[in-house]
């Protein structure tokens, strides 16, 4: 049984005329609606089944917000584009980055809903609202967590790149050697520091991989259980090491010894699904990631000294190229964990900038007392 919902225009006076205020934002909220439930739609045709169905279910819910917003503005509704810039560019982000993109910029929109605080919107919406944000996180937790072991080692591979190169090329151009000096020691430092990020990446995603299945149970150790004394029953010992209580343990490992059939324990330890870490990534991809994109962020402060630029000028275009550089990996970092990109983005540019300026100052003091 569901709830009538309140009249369009709760909360506002009896017969008063929608003002041109109101209109501009019903007119912004229809555009949103039609985005997301486009958004929603573009991204199912992509995926099957569950996936496929609950983004489809959503699309359907924003369509029933956007008849609330045609209701309310009448003629108006013709004036709003059906199609928006901001449905276009997560359009383009789903094409060409996956859709995870988008379900984090969408789970960023749907926590940002205004309709709790707005007296035309219906109480049914503001829920709505607040749990599609829920919806669309659970959703966007998968792409993360087939991203987050190759994507982490590509995010610190890239900043560490920029930020250490920048950091070294500064330092040593400060302390007033001759540009092909600063050259090579910048190709020498990107190339070390891709080796070294590539190995440790390798090693750590290696060894964390083995000390988490060294943890997964045995799929054969059920054949030891018809061999068990009944009356010890160490199998209990197992369920209290998993964590059960004493009596649960004793209890549970009578239930298993008393029913326990081969071939039923058999395709249960087969139907098990294994535990392949898919959060923490492969090792080998790793060590690609973190190799590739540590080059990729080193390379770009020793642009300015392989086209030739000497002096300030080259420290400024190295500093310039580093900081774009910087906005744009700490933007993909908020967008994709679902928080303000433009926050990401500074803190990045601030940390970044930070460490440079440091070395650079280093540079100078050492470049001064070497004279």
């Amino acid at each position: 049984m569901s709830t009538p919902e309140p009249s369009p225009l709760a909360g506002a006076p009896a017969g008063a005329a929608p003002s041109a205020a109101d209109l501009r934002r019903w007119r912004r909220y229809l555009a949103d609606e039609r985005a997301e439930a486009a958004v929603y739609r573009d991204v199912a045709r992509r995926r099957t089944g569950e996936e496929r169905a609950i983004l489809l279910a959503l699309a359907e819910a924003e369509g029933r917000h956007e008849a609330h917003w045609v209701r309310l503005l009448g003629a108006e509704a013709d004036r709003v584009p059906a199609v928006s810039l901001r449905t276009r560019v997560l359009g383009f982000f789903a094409r060409r980055f996956g859709s995870v993109f988008v379900l984090a910029l969408a789970q960023r929109a749907e926590g940002r809903s205004p309709y709790e605080a707005d007296a035309h919107a219906t109480a049914a919406m503001a829920a709505d609202e607040r749990i599609h944000q829920e919806v669309v996180r659970g959703l966007a937790a998968r792409g993360r967590a087939r991203l987050s072991g190759s994507f982490r080692a590509a995010v610190f591979g890239a900043n560490d790149g920029l930020v250490s190169n920048l950091a070294l090329v500064l330092g040593i151009g400060a302390t007033g050697v001759s540009a092909t000096t600063v050259l090579f020691t910048g190709l020498a430092g990107l190339l070390a520091g891709a080796l070294s990020m590539g190995a440790g990446e390798y090693v750590s995603v290696r060894s964390q991989r083995e000390l988490l299945a060294a943890s997964v149970p045995d799929p054969q150790a059920h054949t030891a259980v018809p061999h068990l004394d009944v009356d010890e029953n160490e199998l209990a010992l197992v369920y209290r090491a998993r964590g059960m209580s004493e009596q649960e343990a004793a209890a549970h490992a009578h239930e298993v010894l008393t029913g326990y059939d081969p071939a039923t324990a058999a395709a249960q330890a087969s139907a098990e699904p294994v535990d392949e870490h898919e959060e923490i990534g492969s090792a080998w991809g790793a060590a690609a990631s973190s190799f590739a994109f540590f080059a990729s962020g080193a390379i770009i402060p020793v642009l300015p000294y392989l086209l030739g630029l000497v002096g300030g000028a080259a420290v400024l275009v190295a500093a310039v190229l580093v900081g774009v550089a910087l906005l744009i990996t700490g933007a993909v970092v908020g967008v994709l964990s679902g928080a303000s990109p433009l926050r990401r983005a500074l803190r990045q540019l601030v940390i970044g900038f930070g460490a440079a300026g440091a070395t650079y100052a280093l540079g100078l003091a050492f470049g001064t007392t070497l004279a």
